[in-house]
């Protein structure tokens, strides 16, 4: 049995954000947040979380604001700064709800980059492992809409494109494809700024690679058209952390956790957690001086 709750947490600027988490009935080893992708929402894990909560994983995660059931505009942020400063209270939340108990953070798709971006700017926050799942480190949208959405930035900031990526190039299970239609939480929209913060962003994180002081594991689909691969190999090779991994799967779309092979990702990714799992009491002793 697995034991779920929904709520909603203050973000950046005192913003409502929705939030969820699923916890075991047992004992909680670990805990695992999960940041989601652009135009995605918190409910789009559930392979991962029927694999992780029944081994001792409490799962939580949050809708970004312009995102599923978190208010603002579909697409759109005033700045990349309150992406990060969104994670650090969630982080918080869950601290505060989950005392003493190692923590490990993954980001997907545009979530990677938030998640990295967050990691080397707050290189000591207490985390036992980072996970980048499909990391929107070079994207496969068109650069004449990206060129666009920079040179608006100042001007029009909330105006407002479609990505253009075909959902067909999200996964190659057609019946997840067909649930990925129906879905009224999802969005292919970016605004202006957004696209002119993440340009910058993704090019800032590429700079500071080798500043990266958590353990790190990049998970990424070899036949990804959306967040190509070659963003995530540029990334690993400048990162000079010795504990690293880059895993790629060759067939896989960008959805890999939602893909035909799934099942071995997701053991991939148990894997890693369990090497890097430390007990309660030496995160405890870890702790204050971690966090100075």
């Amino acid at each position: 049995m697995i034991l779920h709750k929904q709520g909603t947490f203050e973000g950046a600027g005192g913003v409502p954000l929705f939030c969820q988490s699923w916890h075991p009935t047992g004992e909680t080893r670990a805990i695992f947040i999960i940041v989601h992708g652009l135009g995605g929402h918190s409910d789009l894990y559930g392979n991962i979380i029927q694999h992780l909560v029944p081994k001792g994983y409490a799962i939580y995660t949050y809708d970004h604001r312009g995102n599923g059931r978190s208010p603002g505009q579909r697409g759109y942020i005033n700045s990349w700064d309150e992406f990060r400063q969104d994670l650090k209270a969630f982080l918080h939340f869950v601290e505060t709800e989950e005392l003493e108990i190692p923590r490990f953070l993954l980001g997907h798709s545009m979530g990677g980059l938030i998640v990295l971006d967050y990691v080397l700017r707050y290189p000591k926050e207490n985390l036992q492992g980072v996970i980048a799942l499909a990391p929107a480190l070079t994207v496969g949208v068109s650069p004449l809409r990206m060129i666009i959405g920079k040179a608006l930035s100042k001007l029009m900031p909330r105006f407002s494109l479609s990505l253009g990526i075909k959902l067909s190039k999200a996964t190659r299970d057609k019946k997840v494809l067909a649930a990925y239609a129906q879905d009224s939480l999802r969005h292919n929209k970016a605004t202006s700024r957004l696209a002119a913060q993440f340009l910058y962003t993704a090019d800032w994180v590429q700079i500071n690679a080798d500043k990266l002081q958590h353990p790190l594991l990049i998970l990424h689909g070899g036949a990804d058209e959306v967040t190509l691969p070659q963003g995530s190999r540029d990334f690993i090779q400048k990162v000079f952390f010795a504990d690293k991994q880059l895993k790629e799967y060759p067939e896989s779309y960008h959805e890999i956790q939602d893909d035909f092979g799934h099942e071995e990702v997701i053991k991939d990714l148990e894997e890693w957690l369990e090497k890097h799992i430390l007990s309660p009491i030496t995160v405890k002793s870890l702790k204050n001086p971690i966090l100075g």
